[in-house]
């Protein structure tokens, strides 16, 4: 039988570990770090021959529609689901999830991180072509697990125990983000870093929310009323107002720690481990391993030398040149208006130095 699949893109993030590149009107999964497209205009292009633009839905939130309308303008207007504030990634989905019940309630749905990067295109269509049909027979949710290549301290892990018939794993946990022993630890073990790629029928989806999240499903249920009267992604400005009212009821809360890890206690959760050349390009430092390197390990975009200089990343503008001398493990950034200079193994910190930017005095840099 012939289903019936759903993209469903998530990108109302604002990526403020790429600052000063990344701004709240230029977020992360609007830049071009790697090729000539943006992040966001990747992922619509990877998955669109897969299930046809009419099947693509972009969630984002009111401040970057405009800006994502013109990124993507091959996508139909009424598939742009617009969130009135960010509330994390379970009320994200769950309103994708409630726009696509009205389209399919028989849909099965892959959720996808707007801002991540696969490089094997091909070998990322047939495992997720695995993980629909998983998701279809075993009314499961199923996530993709990537095979760790070093022990990351950035991204969460999957716990997996004995593989089934399927082909699959039965997740048995989540860790986020651990120290850097216990993230070791983790990969001896076997654990898998999870991607954030998520794949159900829809009804699946709507079920967890409701069983696990009882807070996120109060405010979806009263947003279903809405979405029985046209698509979310058509709303008038009556019943926008009325999304607005009920999206500030519900928490702000992530998918992972709403459902996925008490689903995972209770065993309704599976994994495929996938090998596609995937990273969350997450921080410079998660660029600079993506970027080809020269002799010294350097590597950067835009005009730069670097003397005498090992592991460094540069980011600069095609109009003026950066140059490091006698410098290791350092990310410069060159924008406009502010320069960021960092040990390239500490990017995860920079989330911290908007917070200090602000306190200081300094928001108008990272507000714009």
């Amino acid at each position: 039988m012939k289903r019936n699949v759903f993209a469903v893109i998530m990108a109302g993030g604002r990526g403020t570990r790429f600052w000063p590149l990344s701004r709240p009107q230029r977020p992360k999964q609007m830049l071009k770090l790697l090729t000539s497209k943006s992040l966001v205009r990747e992922t619509v292009d990877r998955v669109a021959p897969l299930y046809g633009r009419r099947n693509v839905l972009v969630v984002t939130v009111g401040e970057h529609e405009r800006a994502m309308r013109r990124e993507l303008p091959m996508l139909p207007k009424t598939n742009f689901l617009v969130e009135p504030l960010g509330k994390n990634t379970a009320p994200c989905i769950g309103l994708a999830a409630v726009d696509l019940l009205g389209r399919d309630p028989d849909a099965v749905v892959a959720v996808l991180p707007a801002d991540h990067w696969i490089s094997d295109a091909r070998r990322f269509a047939r495992t997720l072509a695995a993980a629909v049909d998983l998701a279809a027979r075993h009314d499961a949710l199923v996530t993709l697990g990537i095979r760790p290549e070093y022990p990351e301290t950035g991204y969460g892990y999957i716990l997996t125990g004995k593989r089934a018939a399927t082909g699959a794993r039965r997740v048995t946990g989540f860790v986020e983000k651990p120290p850097l022993e216990k993230a070791r630890r983790l990969i001896r073990r076997g654990a898998l870093w999870n991607s954030g790629l998520l794949v159900a029928r829809v009804a699946t989806i709507l079920a967890a929310i409701r069983r696990y999240a009882p807070d996120v499903a109060k405010g979806l249920e009263a947003i279903e009323s809405i979405a029985r009267v046209r698509r979310l992604g058509a709303l008038p400005p009556k019943l926008r107002a009325a999304l607005r009212r009920e999206y500030k009821k519900m928490p702000s809360v992530s998918i992972d720690y709403a459902v996925m890890e008490k689903a995972g206690s209770a065993g309704q959760v599976l994994t495929l481990e996938a090998d596609f050349g995937w990273s969350d390009v997450g921080n410079w430092d998660a660029l600079h391993r993506m970027l080809p390197k020269e002799a010294d390990g350097n590597a950067g975009i835009g005009r730069r030398v670097a003397f005498r200089s090992k592991n460094c990343l540069v980011y600069s503008s095609p109009r003026r040149l950066v140059a490091l001398v006698g410098m290791e493990n350092t990310v410069v950034v060159d924008t406009p208006d502010a320069v960021l200079v960092a040990d390239i193994r500490r990017s995860q910190e920079i989330k911290d130095l908007i917070e200090e930017l602000s306190r200081r005095g300094y928001g108008k840099y990272t507000a714009k």
